[in-house]
């Protein structure tokens, strides 16, 4: 121990018996900072918005009406508004509560084996019209896997349903299956809105595969945040780079952007669920009624209804303007309808469950 301790010690104890002593460190300095403002001040502001409260002819008593009502008293060096409002704030002299902030929901939330990532989600989206100089106008049609960030970019001239279940077998059979394939709600995706019950090429294509479709809730930001980050990437780094003279080149590019975002993200995947082996002996058959289970996204009105497959369901009078996840079961006929917050993610009861059965006609694509 050096001799400078013990003297300090020594003269921190004077005369006073050794276990009667506070020995704990205590910080350099004056206990109190040269630059804070002095209590005289703190009390003069404090009872000063009291008085304000009660007499102001305006009504403001905030930290501005407290400062020009000093400045009019001749008050010598006033503190300046925000230094009276931390006055304010520290002697808890503010009315106003603080925003709570609460921690981001898990990747996938609204799926629980999603958010606990016992399964894997892809999210697609179209990027669309974008001018090659002196050829058409093209697009892409990109993807990217929740957990595992698998990637996928996909340029072409013209994207039909047809064209997009095309893309969509190919990048699976290589790949290999998720549990959920995510998209928004464009008519490519999940069938013409203006009948009802149908149930579009893509959807039948992913229910035969045994791949969980999932629509986002019109309007909302968020659940295509993932897709909507690498179209960012895809247009930075492959469109707006380079130069394209023509489909094929731009192709070429993006298909180089693409094994290399795979290879940097490749130590991602290995901790991703696994995916699921494309079958060997499938066939598509768009006239076979769909099975299993599609899930829709949706915000309750002001009545407690969602709307899907053209119709409006009730799901509770006392969830209104709240988002749902919405199971239509086609192997049992119903829908259910879960609750969903963001706020306490983990919590989703069951709402309501409605019968439901899909007309059997013919599929016209």
């Amino acid at each position: 121990m050096h001799l400078r301790t013990v003297q300090r010690w020594v003269g921190r104890a004077g005369n006073r018996r050794l276990d009667r002593v506070a020995w704990c460190d205590q910080p350099r300095g004056p206990r109190e900072p040269p630059w804070r403002t002095g209590s005289a001040i703190e009390a003069q502001v404090v009872a000063l918005r009291r008085t304000l409260q009660r007499q102001s002819d305006l009504g403001g008593f905030g930290a501005e009406a407290v400062a020009a009502e000093l400045r009019r008293q001749a008050v010598p060096n006033p503190p300046c508004a925000r230094t009276i409002h931390r006055i304010l704030e520290r002697c808890g002299a503010l009315d106003g509560g603080q925003r709570t902030r609460r921690p981001a929901p898990p990747r996938g939330w609204y799926l629980p084996d999603l958010a606990a990532a016992r399964a894997e989600l892809d999210q697609f989206d179209l990027v669309e019209d974008l001018k090659i100089q002196d050829g058409p106008l093209v697009g892409s049609l990109n993807g990217v896997s929740l957990h595992g960030g698998l990637v996928g970019a996909f340029p072409d001239a013209q994207f039909t349903a047809a064209a997009v279940r095309a893309l969509l077998t190919d990048h699976w059979r290589e790949e290999g299956l998720p549990d959920y394939a995510q998209f928004d709600n464009d008519t490519r995706f999940q069938g013409p809105h203006q009948h009802r019950d149908v149930v579009g090429s893509v959807t039948r294509l992913c229910l035969s595969l045994g791949v969980t479709p999932v629509f986002i809730p019109p309007g909302e930001v968020g659940f295509q945040a993932a897709i909507e980050n690498f179209n960012g990437l895809w247009q930075a780094k492959v469109w707006s780079r380079f130069h394209h003279p023509s489909l094929p080149a731009l192709q070429e590019q993006s298909r180089r952007y693409v094994a290399a975002h795979r290879r940097r993200a490749a130590a991602r995947r290995e901790h991703a669920p696994e995916r699921t082996a494309f079958p060997q002996d499938w066939r598509l058959n768009l006239q076979t009624p769909p099975q299993r289970t599609i899930i829709y996204l949706r915000r309750t009105t002001d009545q407690g209804h969602v709307y899907l497959l053209g119709r409006s369901f009730i799901v509770a009078p006392t969830w209104l303007h709240r988002l749902v996840r919405c199971e239509v079961d086609l192997d049992r006929d119903l829908i259910r309808f879960h609750a969903l917050r963001r706020c306490d993610p983990s919590h989703q009861p069951l709402l309501n469950e409605v019968p439901y059965q899909l007309p059997q006609r013919r599929f016209q694509e």
